[in-house]
């Protein structure tokens, strides 16, 4: 089914957020002997309560899941946010993985796992993969290296309009526009101490075309969103200094669940040879798991003597040449 199109409002044409970070950068990571541990780095205690896509007005088999956004749900511990800030607050990460666009001034995206080995773990872990997948009410994997732990930064203008804190409106300030994500799902963690934070929430627009605010979450706790097909944007959070989220993307772990994910937003902002071979490498994965189920299903049939589900066959061998045909697609030679 095709994605539900949204009408989006303009943009402020200047926000009142500077894409800098206060943090002193070091010259490189210092050695950090911990590893991810789930008991000791993950704070998750109640699966939180979520929306629907019923829920928004939206179809409800629009995406890949019933679940259309979480509310903010404890994820990563103190401990563990501290650390992953200390791999990423370096000065060779800034200077290999800082990228800037309209979209969003400030991100560093791409340091997992050279730069950020503990961060790497903390989301590939089985136990984080186990918390993300029940929320999001369908089993899920991390979608590729590059889109694992991509951080979007922002600090407060230290000139901005104290009345702006309490009179900020639903279009006011955000620090990414409206957009669909180019992946099935997003998990987005708070890194910041939004302890005297206003705002900060995730805006997102319903079938109707009304904005819905999700609160913004403390620090290690998280969102689960089905951005894929839902309009939204991040909006600033004021009277907390900096506004610093880590988003890790995911798709679904069985090859045969339904993928739309593409590269629009993601290729302005990426490194084309480590996106497309990331890119290439997860779409062959896919493509072979799908043809070892199929080929594993004839053979069944075969030796059980059943007649040849042609039209089967047909069906599958029409869907995969769609699936290379998107894969080559978003492949894009400059």
């Amino acid at each position: 089914m095709a994605l539900v199109e949204v009408q989006t409002v303009a943009t402020p044409a200047v926000p009142r957020i500077k894409p800098i970070i206060r943090d002193v950068l070091v010259e490189s990571r210092p050695n950090i002997p911990i590893k991810f541990n789930a008991i000791s780095h993950l704070a998750y205690v109640n699966r939180p309560t979520v929306l629907t896509m019923k829920d928004l007005g939206l179809p409800e088999d629009l995406g890949i899941s019933p679940v259309a956004v979480s509310q903010p749900f404890p994820l990563f511990t103190e401990e563990a946010i501290r650390i992953m800030r200390t791999e990423v607050f370096t000065k060779e990460v800034w200077d290999n993985c800082l990228q800037s666009t309209a979209f969003a001034k400030c991100q560093i995206r791409g340091h997992c796992p050279k730069y950020a080995p503990f961060m790497y773990n903390a989301w590939t872990d089985p136990k984080t993969l186990s918390i993300i997948s029940d929320i999001a009410g369908i089993d899920l994997i991390p979608m590729i290296d590059i889109d694992i732990g991509n951080l979007n930064i922002s600090v407060e203008d230290e000139g901005h309009d104290k009345d702006r804190v309490v009179n900020q409106s639903d279009d006011d300030v955000p620090i990414t526009n409206w957009h669909y994500d180019s992946y099935p799902f997003v998990c987005v963690v708070m890194m910041s101490d939004a302890s005297k934070m206003v705002g900060g929430e995730t805006a997102l627009r319903n079938g109707s075309g009304e904005i819905i605010k999700v609160r913004g979450p403390q620090m290690g706790s998280a969102v689960i969103l089905q951005g894929r097909c839902i309009s939204h944007q991040a909006l600033a959070a004021l009277g907390g200094g900096e506004r610093i989220t880590m988003i890790t993307s995911f798709r679904p772990r069985d090859p045969m669940v339904r993928d739309t994910s593409v590269l629009t937003s993601i290729r302005p902002i990426s490194n084309p040879s480590d996106l497309y071979f990331q890119w290439a490498q997860y779409r062959l994965e896919v493509l072979r798991a799908r043809l070892a189920v199929m080929l594993q299903e004839l053979e069944e049939q075969h030796r059980a003597q059943r007649p040849t589900d042609v039209s089967r066959i047909k069906q599958f061998l029409q869907l995969q040449e769609e699936w290379i045909a998107a894969t080559n697609k978003e492949i894009v030679v400059v």
